[in-house]
């Protein structure tokens, strides 16, 4: 291969090397664990074997500060309890693949990604579905710059007692479900104009 042809490199998984080297804590023992933390490991994807080994008991997932751009419904279908899923700071633009964590993913963080505007809509109806769903955080986001962002999330995500680090008091969840037709319009022509 020259210096001038580009390297051609496969996407980067999490294996299972890497969990029973960050499963320490648990002996090593990967089908019993509670908690990992993935970060800082240059992850472009989950991929299948995480679900597979440590998908029953994982509560906890951390994978903040990697290059993850999709969350891949076959990657997280595994998952039976988990109940936190960190993935601040990634190259995530549009939230997908959540389905199957309905009934246990209680908080989410997606700190500094690049959900914008154009996939806002279709992201907020990804996490609709998320009924249990109580603290997310999502600032950092090109979406977070647009005025209507936090009223809209409220009004959409009847179930979120947290957003951003800041409690939802119940006049302000109120005020966001008066202008939601209006915020949806705005939205609408604003994520066209993305395009």
């Amino acid at each position: 291969m020259s210096l001038c042809e580009p390297e051609m490199t496969t996407p980067r998984y999490i294996t299972l090397d890497l969990i029973r080297k960050r499963s320490e804590h648990n002996e090593g023992l990967v089908s019993t664990l509670e908690e990992l933390s993935l970060h800082q490991e240059e992850l472009e994807a989950i991929g299948p074997v995480l679900g597979r080994t440590c998908g029953k008991t994982l509560q906890i997932l951390l994978l903040q500060n990697n290059v993850i751009s999709r969350m891949e419904p076959s990657s997280l279908r595994s998952f039976k309890c988990l109940e936190y899923l960190n993935l601040a700071l990634n190259n995530i633009s549009a939230i997908e693949g959540l389905q199957h964590l309905e009934w246990t993913l209680q908080k989410l963080d997606l700190t500094l990604n690049f959900i914008d505007l154009d996939t806002f809509a279709d992201s907020v109806t990804e996490l609709a579905a998320l009924s249990r769903l109580k603290e997310l955080c999502f600032m950092g986001n090109p979406c977070a710059g647009w005025n209507g962002y936090r009223p809209y999330l409220l009004a959409r995500l009847p179930q979120l007692r947290t957003l951003d680090g800041e409690a939802i008091g119940r006049s302000e969840r109120i005020r966001a479900n008066q202008t939601f037709k209006s915020l949806e319009t705005e939205l609408h022509e604003l994520a066209n104009a993305c395009q």
